[in-house]
């Protein structure tokens, strides 16, 4: 955990400037994998504005169907809660002071007729009776203040600042949570994080790495994305500009998806499958490809990772598996670029792993 608090809450407005706004369909498609694990729990989103978070949304109106024993969600001060066009409820006017943070909190929720059914206009309604309360501090989720709510929380579901990643992952590993969160992909590969991955405290969610997940944005970011030509960053989806990253779902929840076993039909030859210059493992350059008969050490892909099974599979540290000093020092587990060459030739990122001979 970072000790330096000053830096931290002083970071917190550049955060907002990397904060992408999760569609509702991806939020839907990804959780509802998870329902069994919502009851009776207090979920935690702590980087939603209520009036733009559609993991606010998406919770509020699931409260009663998931059977939440709570509902917490804060944001950042200078959040545009208001008068834009990424407000959920443009026709409710919050009642709080702008560019102040603060949260709201629902413990129990129900239509004007008393059901526990509801639809929303009755989020809606809630809002405008029980505004959100406005916070002593700036809403940093590290901030002491936030790190109470952490504290109270079960599960954390959010879409972190991507610049904050690697200390919003470590506080809430720190602090034993469990969590639901979006990240980029780039992210497999930190220091930090794959350490993580390595030792089965944080895998992949249940939504294929493939899949491409588009944000909302402000229209700011569309406009000037156009201006400087960056047309990988924005993308039209049904007539509409959206924000492009390689973005995926980080989870510590367990899943289906974890424990189904991986079929592979390749038969190892050292011609197909030629051993890494500076490490003892043979390259295998698409995951389908892993031989079926090789309990050596193999380097694969990242969205290997996609299909990672714990008792098929273990993950190893590429630093022990070469003879070049410099290598055994680096900081990461990975083979990556240069040092993880075949015959000269330099390869994508990799992650050295060995088939568990489950039979023996």
């Amino acid at each position: 955990m970072s000790t330096n608090t000053n830096k931290n809450l002083h970071s917190a407005a550049s955060a907002k400037k990397d904060e992408y706004y999760t569609q509702l369909s991806d939020i839907v498609n990804e959780l509802y994998s998870y329902k069994d694990y919502f009851k009776d729990k207090v979920v935690l989103c702590n980087c939603d504005d209520p009036y733009e978070s559609n993991f606010f949304k998406y919770f509020a109106l699931n409260f009663n169907f998931f059977g939440l024993k709570k509902l917490i969600t804060t944001c950042y001060s200078g959040s545009p809660i208001s008068g834009t066009e990424l407000n959920l409820f443009p026709n409710l006017e919050p009642k709080i002071a702008k560019k102040k943070a603060y949260k709201l909190e629902i413990t129990e929720l129900s239509n004007a007729d008393g059901e526990p059914n509801f639809d929303l206009n009755d989020v809606q309604r809630i809002l405008k009776e029980h505004p959100p309360a406005i916070l002593k501090g700036n809403g940093d989720f590290r901030s002491k203040e936030c790190l109470e709510f952490l504290k109270e929380a079960d599960i954390v579901v959010t879409n972190p600042p991507f610049s904050l990643f690697r200390e919003f992952v470590s506080q809430i590993i720190y602090y034993e949570k469990k969590f639901i969160i979006i990240g980029n992909k780039n992210a497999i590969t930190y220091k930090e994080i794959f350490p993580l991955i390595s030792q089965n405290k944080l895998w992949i969610g249940v939504t294929p790495m493939s899949k491409e997940i588009y944000f909302d944005v402000p229209q700011a970011y569309i406009d000037e994305a156009i201006e400087k030509k960056k047309d990988r960053t924005v993308v039209k989806v049904d007539g509409k500009y959206m924000a492009r990253t390689q973005s995926i779902w980080f989870t510590n929840l367990d899943i289906k998806k974890r424990h189904e076993k991986f079929i592979s039909y390749k038969e190892y030859t050292p011609k197909e499958f030629p051993k890494y210059d500076n490490y003892d493992a043979i390259e295998v350059s698409k995951s389908a490809d892993i031989p079926e008969n090789y309990y050596g050490v193999m380097g694969v892909p990242i969205t290997f990772l996609d299909k990672y099974n714990p008792e098929q599979f273990e993950i190893l540290d590429a630093r022990d598996y070469t003879n070049i000093e410099r290598l055994k020092t680096k900081s990461t587990m990975l083979v990556k670029d240069a040092d993880g060459s075949v015959n000269g030739k330099a390869k994508y990122a990799r992650i050295l792993i060995r088939r568990r001979n489950i039979e023996n």
